[in-house]
């Protein structure tokens, strides 16, 4: 599935031609000005914006800020003819990922986009594997419990068991899916090893009254945590 791109330029000529190169890659929503802009990366899901800085109804310095309280990981690039290091300065504060000076070449602006994508699906990737749990931050990756400066080191069974029940938060999940996730096979001995392990991570969380392991006769467990 191709990226979604949301491109703002007040220029239709140049914004003409970017596109039309930009769309032979990506899905591109082009906007003319900076509130409409906006208002549309609040009701659709974009990749990567690109953003002119002198436009009409909101400037880009003014759109990058308020797309960043938004959303904090979306790579912003902009592409403006203000070649002051003191406007590149400011919106590389403002958390864009890079400032182009008009004129700009179509192969570079691309090759930027590509390293942007693929940094920001590595960081989704990577995001996906750690979990909120309470007041307990959880790195399935490292099998790392932690809360304030304290870690918990978990062993690999332990944490696929955390994972589980992290992934499914406020979910009741039954046993026999619980058993043939974690080992395979939902047979009685393994079901007593899942007991230990349940035991284990319930003497981890005591002293945090929003977290419990319930358990759901004849059914299953659920982890309940904010």
């Amino acid at each position: 599935m191709k990226k979604k791109i949301l491109y703002v330029e007040d220029d239709n000529t140049l914004a003409f031609l970017t596109a039309d190169n930009l769309e032979q890659h990506y899905v591109v929503a082009h906007f003319s000005d900076g509130r409409s802009a906006l208002e549309a990366f609040k009701k659709q899901v974009f990749d990567l914006c690109i953003l002119d800085v002198m436009l009409p109804e909101m400037d880009g310095f003014e759109l990058a800020a308020a797309i960043r309280g938004l959303n904090l990981e979306i790579p912003i690039i902009f592409l403006s003819a203000k070649t002051l290091k003191e406007d590149r300065i400011k919106g590389l504060r403002l958390g864009a990922d890079d400032y182009l000076i008009k004129p700009y070449s179509i192969e570079e602006l691309i090759l930027k986009i590509e390293v942007f994508l693929q940094r920001s699906q590595k960081f989704a990737v990577a995001k996906n594997n750690i979990y909120s749990i309470g007041t307990f931050t959880f790195d399935a990756d490292n099998f790392i419990l932690s809360k304030n400066n304290e870690t918990i080191q978990l062993t690999e069974r332990e944490a696929a068991l955390l994972k589980l029940f992290a992934a499914n938060k406020n979910v009741i999940l039954k046993r026999e899916h619980m058993l043939k996730e974690l080992w395979g096979t939902d047979d009685y001995f393994m079901g007593r090893s899942m007991d230990v392990f349940i035991s284990r991570l319930r003497k981890i969380f005591k002293d945090d009254e929003s977290i419990r392991i319930e358990n759901i006769p004849r059914v299953g467990f659920k982890l309940v945590a904010p």
